[in-house]
């Protein structure tokens, strides 16, 4: 076997170095009414490769997940997203600004692609706040954004341990200084491939509707963005 060039090791390292910055990086929704207008989200600031994307040099199996869907039934989201393309976010609807400007950049790639295509898509959004975030709610918020969208929700434990298998951290919800109840959660899309179901791309808070629209219909065929 000819040994690795430095170019490749290079590659690999700021690879490693991106997953253990996107294991760290958790967002604070749900600001206070003092905070100037600031945003309220504090995001730690990810590696700047120049690319919304970051193709994985060893992708992520997809989670062994089974949560309920907003009709209140069992979803298995191995079972039900096997051989589809798929975009996987963790957030929840009560988060002012990250969640919902990721969830809509989505939904506008979306609706630039070909009916055919936008039925191949399949989109999941996965609350980090089960509390307040019932079947019902999810359903509603999701709506809003985009109906057939998928939202998930059930037992915190169970989604923090599908979340960590993807390198994203997040946190039970709990009160600010304010007395306004907030989320911490990474802001990672993590996109599973059709051909073999693996995570191989991520995308960051920074992505914009035209990343994904760029992007999307790459990742509809399995291939790198």
């Amino acid at each position: 076997m000819s040994p690795k060039s430095p170019a490749s090791t290079r590659r690999k390292l700021a690879a490693a170095a991106l997953l253990a910055t996107a294991a760290l990086t958790l967002t604070a929704c749900g600001g206070g009414d003092d905070d100037g207008g600031k945003p309220v989200a504090d995001v730690s600031a990810e590696t700047d490769t120049g690319k919304a994307a970051t193709v994985l040099d060893k992708p992520f199996e997809k989670p062994n997940l089974v949560l309920t869907d907003t009709h209140g039934k069992k979803y298995d989201l191995r079972e039900k997203t096997k051989g589809q393309p798929t975009l996987l976010y963790f957030g929840y609807t009560h988060c002012p600004d990250v969640c919902p400007l990721t969830m809509n950049n989505i939904a506008v790639a979306k609706k630039a692609l070909p009916k055919a295509d936008q039925d191949k898509l399949k989109v999941v959004f996965v609350t980090t706040d089960p509390d307040r975030d019932t079947p019902a709610e999810l359903g509603k918020w999701l709506k809003g954004v985009d109906a057939d969208f998928t939202g998930l929700t059930g037992d915190f434990a169970t989604i923090q341990a599908g979340a960590r298998q993807l390198g994203i951290s997040i946190e039970p919800s709990k009160k600010d200084k304010n007395g306004k109840i907030v989320s911490m959660h990474g802001t990672q899309v993590i996109a599973f491939s059709p051909k073999n179901d693996s995570g191989y791309v991520l995308y960051g808070e920074q992505a914009t509707a035209g990343d994904y629209t760029k992007d999307i219909p790459k990742l509809l065929k399995g291939q790198n963005p």
